[in-house]
């Protein structure tokens, strides 16, 4: 009988991580990574162990999801229970459930990527498909060609260019000083939590070594997928090729790094993003969606 689900000790993040990096697989969904965990860690270990919830056979982990945000959930189960009923039911309960401590009641989207059984007991209780979201991939079997521009990996103490373009990039407004502050000791912070050993963060520079576009890669493992996240252009050097540089970059320091392969999943109506992501070699696998439950 699966356990309900519970919020892991900061202490069992390590063993966390190497458990879920042993679910990515090439043939397998885009599901949750590690290095999603690395990303989320730049609010510190603690705040991400809060946001863990986990279900267990016994002692056995058999998934893992984190709390993205209050009513967001990002799944991963392990593979050979993908299509587990038993394993569905108990999640399902679990995060329809205000007192079992996943959800608040009201709105809620959960990504489930590959987690077959699981789709289909939300669809029975009442979950609706949400937006298409596009999983992109690279094989790195070949090495990568990359362009001559200037590629560093940024260390976390020094990242203040890095923050100022990921700004640009996603948010387009000029970045508060405060913030600037808060996100370069979030990257410090990040370094002191289990997961960002296998995670670079990189920085491409133009002709006149002006920064221009940002990313941060990270391993699951030898021969295992690698996952790219986030990667972004500033606003004003948009449109100049620089986001397909950055990203066979990010997917040759994944090679590097051991990685089997490199990915990445854009939302769909970003067609941007997208082709981008084509530019630069990967290839789009079929769209997939999220779970959606109205307030």
């Amino acid at each position: 009988m699966y356990a309900n689900a519970r919020t892991p000790d900061r202490r069992e993040l390590e063993h966390i991580g190497r458990v879920l990096g042993g679910w990515q697989d090439d043939d397998g969904p885009l599901h949750l990574h590690p290095g999603d965990l690395g990303w989320y860690s730049l609010r510190g270990a603690a705040a991400t162990a809060a946001a863990m919830r986990v279900w267990s056979d016994a002692d056995t982990i058999v998934a893992i999801a984190l709390l993205d945000g209050p009513d967001l959930l990002r799944f991963a189960i392990d593979p050979a229970r993908c299509q587990d009923a038993s394993l569905a039911s108990r999640i399902s309960a679990d995060v329809g459930d205000a007192t079992a401590g996943v959800f608040e009641p009201g709105s809620a989207t959960i990504e489930a990527r590959g987690a077959a059984a699981l789709g289909e007991e939300l669809m029975k209780r009442g979950w609706e498909p949400d937006e298409p979201w596009t999983p992109l991939r690279r094989s790195l079997a070949e090495p990568v060609e990359v362009s001559n521009l200037r590629i560093e990996t940024v260390e976390p103490e020094r990242t203040a260019e890095w923050v100022s373009v990921h700004w640009s990039a996603f948010r387009g407004t000029p970045m508060p000083h405060k913030r600037l502050r808060s996100f370069v000791d979030g990257w410090c912070a990040a370094a002191d939590a289990p997961f960002f050993s296998p995670g670079r963060i990189l920085l491409l520079r133009d002709e006149q070594d002006r920064p221009v576009a940002v990313s941060a890669v990270w391993s699951s493992g030898a021969a295992r997928p690698g996952l790219i996240e986030p990667l972004g252009v500033s606003q004003e050097h948009r449109g100049l090729g620089y986001g397909a540089v950055m990203s066979r970059a990010a997917a040759a320091t994944l090679r590097e790094m051991g990685s089997s392969s490199a990915t990445v999943c854009a939302e769909s109506s970003n067609v941007g993003a997208v082709a981008t992501y084509l530019a630069a070699g990967f290839v789009a696998d079929p769209e997939v969606t999220d779970w959606r439950r109205d307030a």
